[in-house]
């Protein structure tokens, strides 16, 4: 759900991290809809419903395809980043706030999902999931007989 760091993380991305699973327990996942880009640790993510299907999409600059795991399970769904450090020799970073290391990001999914039929593409940094609705979230119309 979040960046690892391979170093130790500093003090105030501690206490950051712990705000941010505060606000998300006690307002929802929107809660860190709430909160300025600068303080998100983890990236951009949008979540929409359309016809007979809900879309996401995530902002994942320079992943490429062999570095996204993706799962629908228990009304869940689970993409897991791996962000490998590139070894540069000979370079002083000056300032450094994109991070390294594997995330894993747990979405709640609003309706049940046929996971069979789960689609991805990565594309120009963004990663975007079709999940179909099951038969059974898909809305009915019910006969009414008459008597």
């Amino acid at each position: 759900m979040i960046f690892r760091y391979p170093s130790v993380q500093h003090p105030l991305h501690q206490f950051r991290d712990g705000m941010d699973r505060l606000l998300t327990g006690v307002f929802g996942p929107t809660a860190e809809g709430m909160l300025p880009p600068i303080f998100r640790s983890q990236p951009a993510v949008n979540v929409w419903e359309q016809g007979d299907a809900l879309l996401v999409e995530m902002e994942v600059p320079g992943v490429k395809n062999d570095q996204v795991d993706i799962s629908v399970a228990g009304g869940e769904l689970s993409i897991k980043i791996e962000r490998p450090e590139v070894a540069q020799e000979d370079v002083k970073y000056h300032r450094r706030e994109r991070p390294v290391g594997s995330f894993t990001r747990v979405l709640r999914l609003p309706v049940e999902v046929d996971a069979n039929r789960v689609e991805a593409e990565l594309r120009d940094g963004v990663l975007s999931i079709t999940l179909p609705k099951a038969e059974a979230a898909k809305p009915r119309k019910i006969n009414v007989a008459s008597g």
